[in-house]
């Protein structure tokens, strides 16, 4: 049976992200999803899923104190390729490095760093939290049926930077550019919650649940 791990190391409340994902797989045949924080089982599973709330540090420290942790995820994703969802700061994770409070290195994955959301207009408050418009610039089998227009649920003060724009999918207007999905290879993230942005959430999980890179 195909098993997706959602990591857990205790960066967020998974249980919605839980839910939603349990949902999609029942609805598209797609195996067993897992909450885990076992090295070994995200070492063998196939497709992961790394959530993430909070600071860019705390996250990243989070993950790298689980034992064997990092290494199975890098493991996974380089070297068997196996699909990957980033999501919020599991997303920014994927980035260079992260400049929030103190320089941070990400994974590296996606050609990009994480700075402060700084909107041009000061009436828009930061953090940049509720609900957008996506524009999607980029096409992709887990984007299949998103289109511009659809709206996503976003709760963030820090986002990507894109260093190579070819690897951004899409992005929202929040008074300035602010990159919403990256993806690059077996690789894709969003900065918006899928588990909270209704139908076109519960699309994209399913479309990632059926995607073979």
């Amino acid at each position: 049976m195909t098993l997706t791990a959602l990591v857990d190391y205790d960066s967020g409340n998974l249980h919605s992200a839980q839910k939603a994902f349990e949902r999609m797989a029942a609805e598209v045949g797609a195996g067993e999803i897992v909450v885990t924080s076992d090295a070994d089982v995200v070492a063998r599973a196939d497709r992961i899923v790394l959530p993430g709330d909070g600071a860019f540090p705390a996250c990243r420290a989070a993950l790298l104190a689980v034992d064997g942790l990092a290494d199975a995820l890098t493991q996974a994703v380089e070297q068997r390729g196996v699909p990957f969802l980033g999501i919020c700061v599991g997303m920014q994770m994927l980035a260079k490095q992260g400049l929030e409070y103190e320089t941070t290195p990400g994974f590296g994955w996606i050609d990009g760093e994480i700075t402060k959301v700084a909107p041009a207009d000061p009436t828009f408050k930061v953090p940049h939290m509720g609900w957008n418009d996506l524009v999607v610039t980029g096409s992709h089998p887990v984007l299949e049926g998103i289109e511009t227009g659809e709206h996503a649920y976003f709760v963030h003060s820090w986002a990507m930077q894109m260093a190579d724009l070819s690897q951004r999918l899409a992005h929202v207007d929040y008074a300035g550019d602010i990159t919403a999905i990256v993806a690059r290879d077996n690789i894709i993230g969003t900065q918006f919650h899928p588990e909270k942005s209704q139908q076109a959430g519960l699309r994209l999980i399913g479309n990632f649940l059926r995607w073979s890179p």
